[in-house]
C-alpha cells in the first residue's frame, strides 16, 4: 500500500473533517491539538487518515484521535496508522502507550487489541460527561470509554 504518514506542518490546514469523525467535539479536538502531535496519512496524494498523540505523563503517550476517511476504511490503513502511532510514541520516549474508545466501537476494539493493546479499565459515563449530544455507533449508544494500554 502506498501510504505516506508525516507530522502535520504548522502551515498545513488542520484536517477537521477527519478529526471530527473520531471526536465530534471541536472544542476537545482544539484542546488536544494545542498540546499534541497530529500526523496525517496520504495515499496517492489524497488525505486518507490521521492520528494525534499527546504526552499524558513523563513516559506515557496517548493516541487521543485516530481515524480513516470513510471511503478508505477496511483496507488496512487503520492498522498502519495504529502501528505508526505506536512507533512515534516510542520515539517520544513512551514506555506506556494508551488509547480509549467507546463501548460501542467494536471494530476499533478489535483493531487495537490485534495491534497489542490490552484492556485496562472502563471510564464509566465518560461520553455522558463530556459530550452534550448522545453518540451512537451501529445503533448502540456510546456511554463508557474502554481504556487500553501497551507497556513496553
Amino acid at each position: 500500500m502506498n501510504l505516506s504518514i508525516r507530522l502535520l506542518d504548522e502551515n498545513d490546514d488542520i484536517p477537521y473533517d477527519l478529526l471530527l469523525l473520531a471526536d465530534p467535539s471541536k472544542k476537545l479536538v482544539d484542546e488536544y491539538l494545542q498540546r499534541g502531535y497530529c500526523y496525517v496519512a496520504h495515499r496517492n496524494g489524497e488525505l486518507v487518515g490521521e492520528f494525534v498523540l499527546i504526552r499524558t505523563h513523563p513516559c506515557t503517550v496517548e493516541i487521543v484521535n485516530i481515524t480513516v476517511n470513510e471511503l478508505y476504511q477496511g483496507i488496512g490503513i487503520g492498522r498502519s496508522l495504529v502501528l505508526r502511532a505506536i512507533d512515534e510514541a516510542k520515539v517520544l520516549g513512551a514506555k506506556t502507550i494508551e488509547i480509549g474508545t467507546a463501548n460501542s466501537s467494536f471494530k476499533q476494539l478489535k483493531l487495537y487489541q490485534s495491534c497489542g493493546f490490552r484492556m485496562v479499565g472502563v471510564d464509566i459515563g465518560f461520553f455522558e460527561r463530556h459530550y452534550e449530544e448522545e453518540l451512537y455507533e451501529d445503533g448502540l449508544r456510546a456511554i463508557d470509554m474502554v481504556r487500553l494500554r501497551i507497556e513496553m
